[in-house]
């Protein structure tokens, strides 16, 4: 397939991002091209997706039901972020003089989607606390021992991500971590069982999130992460998260609280998502 999206793209940063999160077994990235297993209907299969000679993505798919492939494509768009306008965007933000210089530097930032809300929520648990680096370990150690093994001609592409059957009733704190964080992450597994739609975008930012922190153990930074990522509010924006005030103290002094990043965030609304990916990337090499 070739996804379509306006132009710019920042695929550098869209890869340096999902290459730094990259669970083992699950999805690789290698020489500029990101590839991973699917599942779609309890069927599985596997994608890789590069860019491609004009403003779009080139998309492999290997999968066992044609009939899935506008469902895939969806997906992807959602996690590629493909169908917004950055244009559209960066004006909205560079009335800020801060995010107009960031602007400035990557014009085609995207925020990068996931490609299912289960995977997220279980991405964002594991993060609870830890480094990203720490959390893609533990998330590496779930995947080999529940999910399911998949051949694929990529090497490091072996497994797909577990069922919310499988990590319903799993004892997940087996995989080293606190009782209560295991109890959390099959909680999300149920939930899920039991409300097919809970990580599906609501009809506002805060009924998404008031969702999403009744559940037990989900507090504001995983639910709006989850907003974020999944449900694809251009708004959400995690205040608590260490990276973010990392990056706002780099570029305009400090100290910051969570609570003075959410005031500072005011300037940035209803676009806050974007703003906050700015800031993460401000901290990383991309390019």
């Amino acid at each position: 397939m070739q996804l379509a999206y306006q132009a710019p793209y920042d695929w550098a940063a869209m890869l340096g991002f999902l290459s730094a999160r990259a669970i083992s077994g699950l999805e690789t990235v290698d020489g500029g091209v990101y590839s991973r297993s699917i599942t779609v209907d309890a069927q599985q299969g596997w994608l890789s997706v590069s860019p491609g000679a004009g403003d779009w993505l080139e998309v492999t798919v290997n999968f066992p039901n044609p009939s899935a492939l506008p469902e895939i494509e969806r997906r992807l768009r959602d996690m590629f972020d493909l169908s917004v306008d950055p244009k559209r965007i960066n004006r909205q933000l560079a009335n800020d003089p801060l995010m107009a210089s960031l602007v400035a530097a990557r014009p085609g930032l995207r925020v990068p989607g996931t490609w299912d809300g289960l995977e997220l929520a279980i991405r964002a648990v594991l993060g609870q606390q830890i480094t990203v680096v720490a959390a893609i370990k533990l998330a590496g150690k779930l995947v080999a021992q529940y999910g399911t093994p998949l051949v694929t001609p990529h090497a490091g592409v072996t497994h797909v991500f577990p069922s919310a059957e499988v990590l319903a009733a799993a004892d997940l704190a087996t995989l080293g971590m606190p009782k209560s964080r295991g109890r959390t992450l099959s909680g999300v597994a149920q939930a899920l069982l039991d409300d097919p739609q809970v990580f599906q975008p609501k009809a506002s930012l805060k009924e998404g999130v008031a969702r999403l922190v009744a559940l037990p153990g989900i507090g504001d930074w995983t639910a709006q992460y989850i907003a974020m990522r999944q449900m694809r509010e251009q708004d959400a924006f995690a205040s608590g998260d260490i990276g973010l005030i990392n990056a706002l103290v780099a570029l305009e002094g400090g100290p910051v609280s969570p609570r003075q990043l959410l005031a500072r965030a005011e300037a940035w609304r209803p676009l806050r998502a974007y703003a906050a990916q700015h800031l993460w990337t401000s901290l990383s090499r991309v390019d």
